[in-house]
């Protein structure tokens, strides 16, 4: 954000009252323009564009009765799903649901930052009527996936189609599956991991176990494959938090491959051949993770119903070169 965008608008003038002693200045703007995120005011403060009294302060900047700000606000983006023409890969559809296969870098819905070019923004293209989802900028959606995490998603097309899939995941009784390629095998062939996530202390786009504050997380994993210093995991999450799977993994020192996030890192072919360093790329360039089944009542028939999503090539290049050159 700059200042000459800031700059197209006018300037506010206001006065903070009597009430407000030592109130952090983003903290007071945020409060008082809810619909600007708190980041987007630190933006406009760090583009020099807020002044009390006269003076270019910083977020940290306390206020005093009295004081007199004088700030320019950049117009929001628009709130409207544009629809672009993004390949879709449509596992099943009916006059209800779309089941999907998500491809790797690929977010879900439209986000701070992240208007366009998004899963949502393809199926506004596809598809012309879609439940309401889970607010006006998420039309169809009633899950989601990380943005570099493939496989199975259920889009929902009506609001009746939406309550009764969601209704299914707040009840958890949608069975979902998903395979994971991890550094190292752990210690027990099956296992359940029982650790409360919450938001990461210190890094706000993370997560992280929180025995004190954490929500309640539960993923249950079976090794289906062990190779010299990788496996192949199956993994069931009870609950859905966050990226419940990946800091589950990294908990127990075994995180997911190429997951930087986390702790995975990138695996290269002259690694896996046991060959000396060479110029090559990596055999996968984003976290090894994919939603591969889903299995749920059907909202219109109340019939069970499971689908499943094959392996993306990138996951299965590497298990192919594990199984050649890693078999124990």
């Amino acid at each position: 954000m700059s200042s000459n965008e800031l700059n197209n608008n006018e300037a506010l003038i206001l006065h903070v009252g009597a009430a407000i002693k030592e109130r952090r200045i983003d903290k007071y703007l945020h409060g008082r323009f809810s619909n600007y995120s708190r980041a987007i005011i630190q933006n406009i403060i760090k583009a020099k564009a807020v002044k009390v009294n006269g003076k270019v302060v910083k977020a940290s900047f306390r206020l005093s009765p009295g004081d007199e700000i004088e700030l320019t606000l950049p117009q929001l983006p628009t709130r409207e799903i544009l629809p672009e023409k993004i390949p879709l890969d449509i596992i099943y559809e009916d006059d209800s649901l779309i089941i999907l296969n998500k491809q790797a870098d690929l977010i879900v819905h439209p986000a701070r930052g992240n208007i366009n070019g998004t899963l949502v923004n393809g199926l506004a293209y596809y598809c012309e009527k879609l439940s309401t989802g889970l607010g006006k900028l998420r039309p169809g959606i009633v899950h989601r996936l990380d943005k570099n995490t493939t496989g199975v998603m259920i889009v929902t097309k009506n609001d009746d189609a939406q309550t009764k899939i969601a209704k299914q995941f707040e009840n958890r009784t949608i069975k979902k599956t998903y395979l994971a390629i991890i550094h190292g095998t752990p210690e027990l062939d099956a296992d359940r991991i029982n650790a409360p996530l919450g938001i990461h202390p210190r890094k706000r786009e993370k997560y992280a176990v929180r025995h004190e504050t954490g929500k309640e997380s539960t993923t249950f994993y079976q090794v289906l494959e062990k190779f010299r210093g990788f496996s192949l995991l199956e993994l069931t999450p009870k609950t859905g938090r966050t990226h419940q799977l990946r800091v589950h993994l990294s908990y127990i020192k075994h995180p997911v491959v190429a997951d930087d996030m986390y702790g995975g890192k990138l695996v290269y072919p002259w690694q896996i051949k046991d060959q000396q360093p060479a110029a090559q790329d990596p055999i996968i360039n984003r976290c090894a993770l994919h939603a591969h089944s889903i299995e749920f009542k059907h909202p219109e028939t109340d019939q069970l119903v499971k689908f499943e999503a094959p392996l993306p090539k990138d996951m299965q290049n590497m298990l192919d070169l594990l199984r050649e050159y890693r078999t124990l």
